[in-house]
């Protein structure tokens, strides 16, 4: 099997084109070319006059070294690493608890269960069915459910996101990642584009296929069911507290994996009382910035794009402060959407289904921030710092959800905005113009003024006065770190940080490498 890389085409060439350069460029007819499949795709947008499809491929063909031996520097041999499960030598009875059905508790639960480890799931929200009903009752009506909404259910907060799967990580484990969620419903060109999504609505059907692949491994999955405590013998965990709706039960255990998400501040707060050792960390926080999607796509891709996918960007500057800003989850012909998790909180967040047809762009703009920003040094501080700024947030919404927002040249000129311009705004249940200044600490406020002119020099109308910002976005990532050792273990043994929520992970794919991570921990304790 050999390997192709930089193969250049059009963005609209067929299969045909694309054998027909592997044969010109190996000197092998095409009759004698077998098994010939794109493994990487991705788009160079950079000469707007010249757009190409690149593609790595890879393919059989009779004689390999007589191809390989023309020296050509795109040829090698195919070196494919795929992941094993190690082999399990865990003795243990009990049935290991995962905190948490996000990402990272998902996969760590899938990959135990196929080495025939079936795990206790307990999820504080609901099943993604009946989770999806209550968040678009929140966003139509601006009551908000506590216990089942953007950040609390089946699938955790990436079900309503855009389900993006780019990752900086290189690890094996990232395409056994990915292979289980084309198995579970994900489209197949996740395995092999540069920039994978899924959709949101597609996602919460991948979701479901997940549980029910769990269910028969012989997992117990318990939906509305928190963990509120442990119990411990010494250093050694014996077993976890839950709550439910309507009572309280002890459970037996000593495995105990929490991947409980970034927005899970009350268990934050139990774990902290409870003795594990933690840390504030650094996060961001600023606002999500809305533009005509065709603006983007055209900026990006010149006059060729409605011939091309919806366009995104990722914009990044140090500034002379000292302070970083940057672009984060861009939600190509996507919406805004209230993402709060707690009464009086305002939070925003980007979501794209997979058709990403929607008329706006939007995307995360963010500064960031650090522990020295934080009133006080305790492990909690970077959440009373959050819940400060939603709080603000929400106040100056009106009290109902309503989202404050600003035009971004009302925003540089430190004015109130006060109607919409030609950017409608999607966040529901709707927004009120203010001065977003309000709401924003005010090195934030000042880094982002500063960015805006600056990322319109890469992206040509990113700084468009009537840009739509809507504030506030403060769930970036966690705002703690959970510390565990090299067994991935807290200090009490038997507890196993896991995921974004612990500080381990910043997106789908990360999150759920570190579950089978930690899997391969407990399978082999």
């Amino acid at each position: 099997m050999l390997q192709i890389s930089d193969l250049r085409l059009p963005p609209d060439a067929g299969g045909d084109a694309l054998l027909k350069e592997v044969s010109e460029l190996t000197g092998v007819p095409p009759s004698e070319i077998s098994g010939l499949r794109p493994v990487k795709r991705s788009l160079d947008a950079r000469k707007k006059d010249r757009i190409r499809m690149v593609y790595t491929v890879e393919l059989s063909v009779p004689d390999e070294n007589a191809v390989l031996s023309r020296g050509l520097r795109q040829v090698k041999r195919a070196d494919r690493k795929e992941y094993a499960f190690p082999p399990v030598t865990r003795h243990s009875e009990r049935m290991p608890v995962i905190a948490g059905m996000g990402p990272a508790g998902l996969f760590c639960a899938l990959f135990l269960a196929r080495s025939g480890i079936p795990s206790i799931i307990l999820e504080r929200g609901k099943a993604v069915e009946q989770r999806t009903l209550d968040v678009e009752n929140f966003w139509r009506t601006g009551r908000l459910d506590p216990g089942s909404n953007v950040q609390f259910g089946e699938g955790g907060a990436g079900t309503f996101s855009d389900g993006k799967l780019t990752t900086g990580i290189h690890d094996a484990r990232v395409s056994a990642v990915l292979q289980s969620l084309a198995a579970a419903g994900a489209p197949e060109d996740i395995l092999v584009d540069q920039k994978p999504h899924i959709g949101t609505d597609i996602l919460k059907d991948v979701v479901r296929n997940l549980r029910d692949e769990l269910l028969r491994l012989g997992c117990d999955v318990r939906f509305e069911n928190q963990l509120t405590g442990l119990l411990h013998d010494g250093d050694a965990l014996t077993g976890v507290r839950v709550s439910t709706p309507d009572h309280q039960y002890d459970l037996k255990t000593d495995a105990l994996v929490l991947a409980v998400g970034h927005s899970a501040r009350d268990t934050f707060q139990m774990l902290l009382e409870a003795g594990l050792p933690m840390e504030p960390k650094p996060f961001a926080v600023g606002v999500r910035i809305e533009h005509r999607q065709a603006e983007i796509s055209r900026a990006q891709y010149g006059d060729s794009w409605e011939k091309l996918p919806p366009a995104d960007y990722k914009l990044n500057c140090h500034l002379p402060s000292g302070r970083g800003v940057y672009t984060f989850c861009v939600c190509p012909g996507g919406r805004v959407v209230a993402s709060a998790s707690e009464p009086g909180m305002l939070v925003t967040n980007g979501m794209s289904r997979r058709a990403r047809d929607g008329e706006n762009c939007n995307g995360a703009f963010l500064v960031d921030v650090t522990p020295s920003d934080f009133e006080g040094s305790d492990p909690l501080a970077g959440v009373r710092f959050q819940r400060r700024w939603e709080g603000e947030a929400f106040r100056l919404g009106g009290g109902d959800f309503t989202a404050p927002a600003q035009l971004a040249g009302d925003f540089l000129s430190g004015r109130k905005s006060t109607a919409v311009g030609n950017i409608k705004p999607t966040y529901a249940p709707g927004v009120r113009w203010t001065d977003l200044g309000a709401c924003l600490p005010g090195f934030v406020t000042e880094s982002l003024r500063c960015a805006l002119p600056l990322f319109d020099e890469k992206v040509r109308g990113f700084a468009d006065p009537e840009a739509v910002l809507t504030g506030v976005e403060t769930r970036s990532s966690s705002p703690v770190r959970i510390l565990r050792n090299g067994s991935l273990q807290s200090t009490l043994r038997g507890v196993y940080p896991c995921g974004e929520g612990c500080g381990y992970a910043g997106g789908i794919v990360s999150a759920a490498v570190d579950g089978i991570r930690v899997a391969e921990m407990i399978a082999q304790g």
